[in-house]
C-alpha cells in the first residue's frame, strides 16, 4: 500500500506541475469551449441549459488528454521496475492482457473524444473525415466496446457476473453484448453528467477511491497501480475543474473515463457494485433518457429540462450545491457498494 500511495503522491504532483502549463497551451491553440448552440439531444440542450451556461464559453476544454498522457507514460516508466522495490506483483489474470485491455479501453475511447472535442471547438463543417455524424460515432462506440469485450471474454477468460446474495451468474458467450452495453452506457452517462464544474470529475475520485480498495482486495498489482496514477492526476485535474472551472475534461475524457471506469468494474468481476457506485451517472443519463422516450412518443417534455443536475439548476440550486451534495450521494452510494461487494 506504501507503494501505491506514493504513485499516487507522484502522479498528483507531476500533473499539478503540467497543468497550469497546459491551460495555457490550450488558451495559445484556442481550444476553447464555445458558446453552445440551442438544440435538442436528450433533451440536454436548450434555452435553459444556454442561460446557465453561456458564461463557460472561453473555458479550455481537453483536461482529460492530460491525464491520459501523465497516467500512460508514468504506468509505462514505472510498472517495469515496481518489483525492484520488493512488490511482489500478482493478478487474477495474465498481466500483458489485462493491461492491453485497460489502455486500450483509456486511449481508443479517448482518441474519439478527442476527435469529437477537435469538430466542436473548431467548428469544421460535415464533409470528409469531420463528418462523422452522432450515429457513426455511436457505431463506433459499440464497435470498440465490442472488441473490449471480445478481449474480456477470449484473452481474460470473464464470462460471469457476481450478483450479491445470488452469487456468480455465468453467462457464456452472452457476457459480450453485456459487457459492450455496460462499457458504451457508462461512457455516454459520464458525457452526460460532465455538465457542471467538478460534478463528474469529482464522483470519478469517489468512485476510484472505492475499486480501488476492490483491486487491493483483490490483490490486482497491476490494477491497483493504474488506478493509484489515474486518481493522482484526477486530484490534481480537480483543483483547477471545481467552481469556476478554469479547465474541462471535454469529451477526450469523458467518453475514456466513462468507458474505464466500467471496465475496472468488470475486471474485478463486481458488476453490481459498479452499478451501485456509478449510480449517479446511471441516474443522470437515465434521467435525459425518459426524456427523450417520453418526447417521441408524446411529443412533449415529460419535465422542464434534462439531465437531472439542469433540472435542479432550473429549480434555482446554486452550481456548487448541486455539486457537493452529489458528492455526498456518490459516497454514500461507493459505501453501499464497497458493503455489497463484499457480501
Amino acid at each position: 500500500m506504501a507503494l501505491y500511495l506514493g504513485l499516487l503522491i507522484f502522479s498528483f504532483l507531476l500533473t499539478s506541475l503540467l497543468v497550469v502549463p497546459f491551460i495555457n497551451f490550450l488558451y495559445r491553440v484556442r481550444f476553447l469551449r464555445r458558446v453552445q448552440t440551442t438544440r435538442d439531444f436528450l433533451g440536454m440542450h436548450s434555452k435553459i441549459f444556454d442561460r446557465f451556461h453561456k458564461h463557460k464559453a472561453g473555458t479550455p476544454v481537453g483536461g482529460g488528454l492530460l491525464i491520459i498522457f501523465v497516467v500512460s507514460v508514468l504506468y509505462a516508466l514505472v510498472f517495469p521496475f515496481i518489483s525492484f522495490f520488493g512488490v511482489f506483483i500478482s493478478s487474477y489474470f495474465p498481466i500483458k492482457e489485462e493491461l492491453n485491455v485497460l489502455f486500450f479501453t483509456f486511449i481508443g475511447f479517448g482518441l474519439l473524444g478527442l476527435y469529437d472535442d477537435i469538430k466542436k471547438l473548431f467548428g469544421f463543417k460535415y464533409s470528409g473525415f469531420f463528418g462523422l455524424r452522432l450515429r457513426h460515432k455511436f457505431v463506433i462506440q459499440w464497435l470498440l466496446a465490442f472488441t473490449i469485450a471480445l478481449l474480456l471474454y477470449k484473452n481474460l477468460g470473464i464470462n460471469f457476473f457476481y450478483i450479491p446474495f445470488v452469487g456468480i451468474v455465468h453467462l457464456g458467450f452472452w457476457y459480450i453484448p453485456l459487457a459492450a452495453f455496460i462499457i458504451v452506457a457508462f461512457a455516454n452517462a459520464f458525457n452526460i453528467t460532465d455538465g457542471l464544474d467538478g460534478l463528474s470529475s469529482g464522483l470519478l475520485m469517489i468512485c476510484l477511491f472505492a475499486f480501488w480498495i476492490l483491486a487491493g482486495q483483490s490483490l490486482d498489482t497491476s490494477l491497483s497501480v493504474f488506478i493509484a496514477l489515474w486518481l493522482g492526476a484526477l486530484l490534481a485535474f480537480l483543483y483547477f475543474n471545481v467552481y469556476p472551472a478554469r479547465i474541462w475534461l471535454g469529451d477526450v475524457g469523458a467518453l475514456s473515463f466513462g468507458a474505464t471506469l466500467a471496465v475496472v468494474g468488470l475486471l474485478i468481476g463486481k458488476t453490481m457494485a459498479l452499478v451501485v457506485i456509478g449510480g449517479l451517472f446511471i441516474f443522470e443519463a437515465g434521467s435525459s433518457l425518459i426524456q427523450m422516450i417520453w418526447k417521441k412518443i408524446f411529443k412533449r417534455k415529460l419535465y422542464t429540462v434534462s439531465p437531472f443536475h439542469l433540472w435542479l439548476q432550473n429549480k434555482g440550486w446554486e452550481e456548487p450545491k448541486i455539486v457537493s451534495r452529489a458528492w455526498l450521494a456518490g459516497i454514500i452510494l461507493a459505501l453501499f457498494g464497497l458493503w455489497l461487494a463484499f457480501i
